[in-house]
């Protein structure tokens, strides 16, 4: 595939285009979250040369769909023989939803979960999977959240980051005191506008795109012209262009196959 250039979403759009999936084209949080837990789960396979089988993996997972998308790919990553260790922010009672649905899976397979406490340590791992947070955040993260990733910055492990690391205000750019720097971010559907700032974009590390089956009907609605990008890859590859390449007039973000 030939780069294309993207446009981006705010948080505005992704939040309209979540109640759009909905409403308008009965596609459940439920359905895009197990294509996103499942892109997540391969781009740690791929960071992992291939084969997850025996990896010690963390995955920390907040109760938002982000995190409903962490625990879907902790199953996966559990299923294909990864040594996949759960840490999630929140006490299970307060995972509501989609993302309740996938904890409680993996409770009833008897995944190994644990829970966010203050003064503890992650174990070691190869990979770090950062499924906190995501899109939307304002502010420096708080609580439980907040806990999560300063554990995180504390490990000596690469970073996979879903949407954003966490701590990233992803229509900004603005990183916060308390942020991560991942060493590859997976996005969902479109990048996030806050990935054309320098700073952003260099903390998210190898920046990827996953198919998360938004209609193409849908786009028309957000004011947006998107061509088919997933013909052939469900993983693409982002790639920030500065002003005058690629017959860029501004920063832009392009997408090639991976």
């Amino acid at each position: 595939m030939a780069d294309v250039r993207l446009p981006t979403l705010t948080t505005a759009q992704m939040q309209q285009l979540e109640k759009l999936l909905v409403s308008d084209f009965a596609v459940s949080r439920l359905q895009t979250m197990e294509l996103a837990g499942l892109a997540l789960a391969r781009l740690a396979r791929r960071y992992l040369e291939g084969d997850v089988a025996d990896r010690p993996i963390v995955v920390l997972a907040g109760r938002g769909f982000t995190g409903g998308a962490g625990l879907c790919a902790a199953r996966h990553l559990l299923n294909w023989g990864a040594w996949a260790q759960i840490v999630c922010s929140h006490p299970p009672e307060q995972y509501t939803g989609a993302a309740a649905r996938q904890l409680a899976i993996l409770q009833q397979m008897g995944a190994p979960l644990a829970w966010a406490e203050e003064g503890w340590e992650l174990p070691p791992a190869d990979l770090l999977i950062d499924a906190i947070i995501g899109y939307g955040l304002r502010g420096d993260p708080r609580g439980p959240s907040r806990t999560l990733v300063q554990l995180a910055a504390s490990s000596a492990a690469p970073i996979l980051a879903l949407e954003a690391p966490s701590g990233m205000d992803t229509q900004s750019g603005t990183l916060f005191p308390v942020h991560l720097r991942a060493t590859a971010t997976l996005m969902l559907a479109l990048p996030k506008q806050g990935m054309l700032v320098p700073a952003a974009a260099a903390a998210c590390g190898e920046s990827w795109l996953a198919d998360i089956g938004v209609p193409a009907p849908l786009w028309p609605q957000l004011g947006l012209d998107v061509p088919p990008l997933f013909g052939r890859d469900c993983l693409l590859s982002l790639i920030v262009v500065e002003p005058g390449e690629a017959g860029a007039g501004a920063r832009a973000i392009v997408a090639r196959s991976a």
